[in-house]
């Protein structure tokens, strides 16, 4: 093993199970708190450990069969990529209680002795691992909310809350093909946005034995490398394709005369499981958890809540007993696109839109992972678990696989996402790369990194029309100032931007004002819902991420009753009262666009402070670091990891992570902690197997 500059692991080994067992001992070094509380989530132990506090996703991955479906997904793997996983499994194992010992929050949560001799892994831990991680990114806690949308003020409202892109979504991904380039070979770009957690959900990794040679991001706790990578003579990486591949089934549960439970079919009563499991909870007493599994899945909704509807989930995964963990040794194999692409033939969910080059100028763009077959409108609300032409049909939705021949932009827009799915980010960002690119030739990595800066606001357009269809006259002599300023702004949302703070304190209180519109008053009721989904069901969250749709469609229709302009007036007015208050009102964007990662044990007495820091860009840019309209402008989302792969020269390419390399602890004294921080808040990119250059100014382009 050999550490760069930056102190990524770059390992080899005689064979690609040796291999395994290297990345797991050295992932279980590096991260081992963040694998230890992915284990305790896989299994529904959280609250065991944590408290009450854990309770509620105890009881969704108890629920939804997390573990058991890690388990038949374990089961069902070809005897390869079985013995691939257990000799990472083996490598954790034999690490973990060192690596625990240096924890913070092991020490934090007075877990000393078992941090000292932690329970083994079992070997589809790192199955768990990866579908816990994804559960929630699926389309299914969406459609609750759509549900209350339609059941409360009536499906015609649906639109209004269609946010063209999920609001923790905003992944770029960008291929150029070598005529553009000044090597003559592709260059593949990209920026995944995610949850910014602490530690960050990727790490870099290096990964070589005979028939293998690859450097890229890999999930800590999952073998191998997942979504992008450089293999030398070929390159990927991933968006989020925005397709709808789960079901949220709502069901009619019965008692059954043998004393268990039917649930109402196609076919009419059939039997359904059902079981009772106990989560522990540390500091309070046990919790009962009801488990239901009718033949459409898991029951996740009305069991031991209080909404009176009973959802059941389908997912690609527990239907097929797959994974797609038979992706990963073929993935580390690839010496082309065509090998690339045929490995993510394998590939389960989540499903993604990927673009792949390699060193002969085959340039593709494909759909990576399962769509079942069903009718178009189950992608919308829950289905009635009884309709026997709402059921999935034998087989998948094809695959979509195309020829790049120049530029190829995704980012999660419905151009590149295929149409297999209904709600897509707005075509922005896809634009505004593609604009940045232009017909520029001699392009080099760095070109293809100061990308990733820009700061364009996409959100900037639909501000301008609204508050400049207000007359000045309407308004007091403040608020048309307000209304001057904000139309000057140059649209970036850049740390020292005045504009920009404007701007973000103009929505806020455009949002909240819709929000609390009456119309929408039926929509605040409680949901009953558990408290995991309440960032899909709260009405200011929905309307900070749609409110552009919501303007738009509110604002040239009369029957939904609510008058945008009365709203914007009332936000700019209500802009220059606090504006007046100095005290209260932000002067840059970057005073309270500030980063806050999510911790596990945040909030807890005596946690330690995680870094606080400015930060550029917004949802509306391809530098998508996200805050909440209508909620506060603390930045939870954004690019999890950055990446520009020159193809055919991996020393020539760029990488980087919000933190470091290790970052094991929020106190960690390793000092790859924290030590890519600055850069990725300057959007830098280090150099792969050396370290932090130059690279990308903090500039954007313009």
């Amino acid at each position: 093993m050999r550490r760069d500059a930056l102190g990524v692991a770059h390992l080899w080994a005689d064979d690609v199970v040796s291999l395994a067992r290297l990345q797991g001992e050295t992932a279980a070094r590096d991260r081992a708190w963040q694998l230890e509380h992915h284990r305790w989530r896989m299994e529904g132990r959280v609250a065991e450990h944590e408290g009450p506090s854990g309770v509620a996703w105890d009881r969704f991955a108890r629920q939804v069969r997390l573990e058991h479906t890690a388990r038949r997904c374990f089961e069902g793997l070809d005897d390869e990529t079985r013995e691939f996983v257990e000799a990472y499994v083996d490598g954790v194992n034999s690490a973990l209680s060192q690596g625990l010992s240096r924890s913070t929050e092991m020490r934090l949560l007075g877990l000393e002795t078992l941090a000292d001799r932690p329970r083994p892994w079992a070997p589809w831990t790192p199955l768990g691992i990866f579908w816990g991680i994804h559960l929630l990114f699926g389309t299914f806690p969406a459609k609750l909310f759509a549900s209350t949308v339609a059941e409360r003020l009536g499906e015609p409202w649906l639109p209004l809350f269609a946010t063209e892109g999920v609001h923790a979504a905003g992944s770029n991904a960008w291929v150029v093909g070598g005529h553009r380039t000044a090597s003559g070979l592709p260059i593949v770009a990209g920026d995944p946005h995610r949850t910014i957690d602490l530690p960050s959900c990727y790490q870099q990794v290096g990964l070589a034995c005979p028939g293998v040679d690859v450097v890229g991001f890999t999930f800590p706790g999952v073998p191998g490398v997942q979504h992008f990578a450089h293999a030398g003579s070929v390159a990927w990486g991933i968006t989020n394709a925005m397709a709808d591949y789960q079901d949220l089934t709502l069901e009619q549960l019965r008692p059954s005369d043998a004393g268990g439970l039917e649930a109402r079919g196609p076919a009419g009563w059939e039997a359904a499981h059902s079981t009772t499991e106990t989560v522990a909870v540390r500091g309070g007493s046990p919790v009962e958890v009801s488990v239901v599994v009718t033949p459409r899945g898991p029951v996740v909704t009305g069991l031991d809540d209080e909404t009176g509807a009973t959802h059941s989930l389908r997912t690609p995964t527990q239907t097929g007993a797959d994974l797609g963990f038979a992706a990963l040794l073929p993935l580390l194999r690839a010496r082309s696109t065509a090998d690339v692409v045929a490995a993510l033939d394998r590939w389960v969910e989540p499903v993604n839109s990927a673009l792949v080059a390699d060193v002969d100028g085959d340039v593709r763009h494909l759909l990576a992972g399962r769509v079942p077959v069903r009718p178009e409108r189950n992608r919308y609300l829950p289905v009635p678990a009884w309709d026997p032409e709402r059921a999935w049909q034998p087989g998948w939705a094809e695959r979509q696989v195309g020829v790049v021949d120049d530029v190829m932009v995704s980012a999660n827009d419905r151009a590149s996402g295929g149409g297999l799915g209904v709600d897509y980010a707005t075509p922005f960002r896809a634009r505004r790369i593609r604009e940045l690119v232009g017909d520029r030739t001699g392009l080099t990595v760095d070109d293809c990194a100061a990308i990733h800066a820009d700061t364009l606001n996409g959100q900037a357009a639909p501000m301008a029309e609204l508050v400049g269809a207000v007359e000045e006259s309407a308004l007091s002599p403040a608020a048309a100032g307000v209304r001057r300023r904000l139309l000057a702004w140059d649209g970036h949302s850049d740390p020292g931007s005045a504009g920009a703070a404007l701007f973000a304190t103009w929505r806020h209180a455009f949002v909240r004002w819709v929000a609390g519109h009456p119309v929408l008053a039926p929509l605040h009721e409680p949901t009953g819902w558990s408290p995991l989904f309440l960032p899909w069901v709260n009405v200011t969250v929905q309307v900070g991420a749609a409110w552009p749709t919501l303007a738009r469609l509110a604002g040239t229709d009369e029957r939904y009753g609510i008058r945008v302009g009365d709203g914007v007036r009332a936000a700019l007015e209500a802009v220059a009262a606090q504006v007046h208050d100095t005290s209260t009102a932000p002067t840059t964007w970057g005073e309270t666009h500030r980063l806050r990662p999510v911790h596990a044990l945040s909030g807890r007495p005596g946690a330690p402070a995680p870094p606080d820091v400015a930060v550029a860009g917004d949802r509306g840019c391809v530098l998508a670091a996200s805050s909440g309209p209508g909620v506060d402008d603390a930045c939870l989302v954004g690019p999890v990891a950055r990446y520009a792969w020159q193809v055919g020269d991996v020393a020539a390419s760029g990488w980087t992570v919000p933190f470091g390399s290790a970052c094991s602890t929020v106190e960690s004294t390793d000092p790859h902690a924290f030590d890519q921080l600055d850069a990725w808040v300057a959007v830098r990119l280090g150099a792969v197997g050396g370290g932090l250059g130059e690279g990308a100014a903090g500039a954007q382009p313009r």
